[in-house]
């Protein structure tokens, strides 16, 4: 069995049990089929020396190193990146202790986790990969920057035997910004199993809008939405929105909705849901809507087409390459018009789209064992075996 060892400077931890779980989802799939170690380094300020937990989930296990943060000192940057390589080395020797060796390393998000990649591969011949799942280099947002880690994650991608972006958007943005491999692989997200559940009782007489969100602003135009809804109301008053989530601008996009001329009782602002309660809130939907101006895959875009529930989106993540008459409609990136036009259309016509057939056609698309068996099968094709 393959041995792997993951790497991410984004993962849940005892301070933050959502931080980075995409990553974990996709190491518990690869779990699957591989013998699969995690080790994440997490900067602790509430800590005076390195701790270390180490938890198995299934087949997976997950090493985290929390090390304390040092402040100040001539090269800070310096320090904290020796501060890091330090606790990987710690974390390293821990997941050992068993004759754990890995013959490849999974990078996840560029560049300091594929950093030690390229180290190992560099002094140990270990092979590596990286998953992508960063939006800086996406023209809409058009963050990076910076002519030493341009060079230096141009260096490091390019000695990847394999680069897996989680959409063809993202990856089309990584080679635009010269992030050059010969061995791009597009793999999706995971959703979990329990967004295929079945309907529940219908819990409104109205038809249902859905947004979730993290509310920021600048990528999920939710003020867009809402002037959206506000002239759908105009027209009809058998829908509602309902919006999950909460972020740094909910205050503010809360206090702008009551400044619109927006019915009483069309919107609800649920704030943050645990994703069980996000599910049975997909289930209990009619449509799906999201607005982003950019996103690199767009994972609720997966958790509603798996839930049955047709979509709404921008032309964002990967919504151009799962969504289809079928399914819903993909429309243009700030086009409130668009939108509004979208929403009364699927509202009418919500018959049309078969959930039963959208399910089914979504299911294993996005699951555990489809995407754990692609991302398996680029070990093989790197390994040769």
């Amino acid at each position: 069995m393959i041995k792997v060892l993951f790497l991410s400077p984004l993962y849940p931890n005892r301070y933050d049990a959502m931080l980075g779980l995409f990553v974990r989802k996709h190491a518990e799939a690869v779990s699957r089929y591989c013998q699969v170690k995690v080790l994440y380094m997490q900067p602790d300020k509430n800590i005076k020396k390195i701790e270390i937990t180490s938890e198995k989930r299934a087949e997976l296990t997950e090493v985290i190193v929390y090390y304390p943060i040092i402040e100040g000192g001539i090269l800070p940057k310096l320090s904290k990146l020796i501060t890091y390589l330090k606790a990987y080395h710690i974390g390293y020797r821990e997941i050992s202790k068993d004759g754990f060796k890995p013959d490849i390393i999974h990078a996840n998000i560029l560049t300091r986790s594929a950093f030690i990649a390229f180290v190992e591969k560099t002094f140990k011949k270990t092979p590596f990969v990286i998953t992508e799942h960063w939006s800086r280099y996406l023209p809409q947002k058009n963050a990076f920057n910076g002519n030493a880690d341009k060079w230096f994650t141009r260096k490091i991608v390019k000695s990847a035997s394999a680069v897996m972006p989680v959409s063809e958007i993202l990856k089309q943005g990584m080679l635009s910004n010269k992030l050059d491999n010969n061995n791009y692989i597009v793999i999706n997200n995971v959703v979990d199993d329990y967004f295929h559940e079945e309907k529940t009782a219908v819990i409104s007489s109205k038809k249902r809008i859905l947004h979730i969100s993290c509310f920021d602003e600048q990528a999920k135009n939710l003020s867009g939405i809402l002037r959206a809804v506000e002239k759908l109301s105009k027209s009809r008053n058998d829908f509602e929105l309902i919006i999950i989530g909460t972020g740094v601008d909910f205050e503010m996009i809360h206090d702008y909705s009551k400044t619109l001329n927006i019915p009483k009782g069309t919107i609800q602002f649920l704030g943050e849901k645990t994703p069980q309660e996000v599910a049975g809130w997909f289930r209990n939907s009619d449509i799906f809507v999201l607005f982003s101006n950019y996103e690199t895959a767009g994972v609720v875009i997966a958790e509603s087409l798996v839930s049955g529930v047709p979509v709404i989106s921008t032309k964002v993540g990967i919504a151009s390459e799962v969504i289809d008459n079928h399914c819903g409609k993909v429309i243009q990136i700030g086009d409130e018009d668009e939108l509004t036009e979208a929403m009364n259309y699927m509202l009418e016509n919500l018959e049309k789209y078969n959930r039963d057939a959208i399910k089914e056609t979504y299911r294993n698309m996005f699951s555990y064992n489809v995407i754990g068996k692609k991302i398996a099968d680029v070990y093989q094709e790197v390994l040769n075996i």
